[in-house]
């Protein structure tokens, strides 16, 4: 690897320089070629490939640099209660600042090396925001991807987990899956997934997803999107999660990616909303997407933040642990020090065993 490159460079490549696993299935939630979600068994995953960058690429991205242990900020939170399922289901959803460039398959080594370690994956693809270019980038710079499509993206986030549990018994009804991990063959059926108490795992937008799907029932009444009751979680875990959408907003987060999302789009040449329409506007999608408008949300919930992360920095965790603390939620705040944005989602780095055993407390 190149010595030149940055430490969050060095990081990039090594998160982004693994094989693609493949699932063990992939089933759809909607028409739409991005409804979709990969799920991995636990005999189905393999073992984690070495870099394509190489050994050497995880110098920026495995052994941590002195002082890079994970410090738990807050936790006043204990792990979800309940009866342990025989395969604990993980939903993971993706990051990449809600850009079409982006797409699940960038965390198929995640859901693969969680899979090595009993957890059934099922990992969510949802649409994203197009390449926009010359007088339609109404909010995106000309010839660079939007972020987000409203309300798509969160109408597949929310349709995809409604659907989850029934698109695993239909798939419990068919054959089953024979696998082996190492030297004990064990036979694992779709059926002994636990698909109705799901932990929700998302990294950057993939955090907020997350967080959001947890407080659907938060949502105004009259929300497409509102259920009636808290959703039946294990618990929600954001890694490096855009959590906090004023503090983002603030701080310009991943290109004004959040900007993007909210904002209203129109055809070129087509008339927009006046500038009070337009406020009254944003102030309405914020107070429905914002994670740090929604809580408490009840659900037991974990922000796992690279204390040197220049993509989404601490204080966006920070900003929304405080928003629960002030409405009466306990969070778990890890954040592990001298790593960045992308080592959660490296298999290949410490980090993503701190992640492991975060999933794991709350399974």
């Amino acid at each position: 690897m190149n010595p030149a490159m940055t430490r969050a460079e060095r990081e990039e490549a090594s998160a982004f320089g693994h094989a693609e696993a493949p699932p063990t299935a992939t089933v759809g939630y909607g028409p739409h070629p991005d409804q979709v979600v990969d799920l991995f068994l636990p005999e189905a995953a393999r073992a984690v490939p070495e870099s394509r960058a190489g050994a050497g690429s995880r110098a920026g991205g495995g052994a941590p640099p002195a002082g890079a242990a994970a410090r738990v900020i807050a936790d006043s939170a204990p792990p979800a209660p309940g009866a342990a399922a025989p395969v604990p289901l993980v939903v993971l959803f993706h990051g990449g600042a809600w850009r079409a460039p982006y797409d699940r398959r960038h965390l198929s080594p995640l859901a693969a090396y969680l899979a090595g370690h009993g957890l059934a994956v099922a990992s969510v693809e949802y649409r994203r925001g197009p390449l926009v270019d010359g007088p339609a980038a109404s909010a995106a710079r000309p010839g660079q991807p939007r972020a987000g499509r409203w309300p798509e993206t969160f109408d597949d986030i929310a349709a995809a987990l409604d659907a989850l549990p029934a698109l695993l018994r239909d798939l419990a009804a068919g054959p089953t899956v024979d696998g082996s991990s190492g030297t004990a063959a064990r036979r694992v059926r779709w059926a002994d997934v636990d698909a109705d108490r799901p932990v929700l795992v998302g990294h950057s937008a993939g955090g907020h997803a997350v967080l959001w799907a947890a407080a659907r029932h938060r949502l105004p009444v009259g929300s497409r999107w509102r259920l009636p009751a808290p959703p039946a979680l294990r618990g929600v875990v954001g890694l490096a999660a855009i959590a906090d959408f004023g503090t983002a907003r603030t701080l310009g987060v991943c290109s004004h990616a959040v900007d993007q999302l909210l904002a209203p789009h129109h055809p070129p040449a087509t008339p927009g909303p006046r500038p009070a329409e337009h406020a009254a506007l944003l102030a309405h999608r914020l107070a429905c997407t914002d994670p740090s408008a929604l809580v408490p949300s009840g659900v037991p919930t974990t922000l796992v933040q690279g204390g040197a992360d220049i993509d989404v920095p601490p204080a966006v965790a920070e900003a929304f642990v405080a928003a629960a603390a002030r409405a009466g939620q306990p969070v778990r705040l890890v954040r592990v020090e001298g790593v960045g944005h992308f080592p959660p989602i490296d298999p290949a780095t410490t980090t993503a065993r701190t992640v492991l055993a975060e999933i794991t407390r709350l399974t």
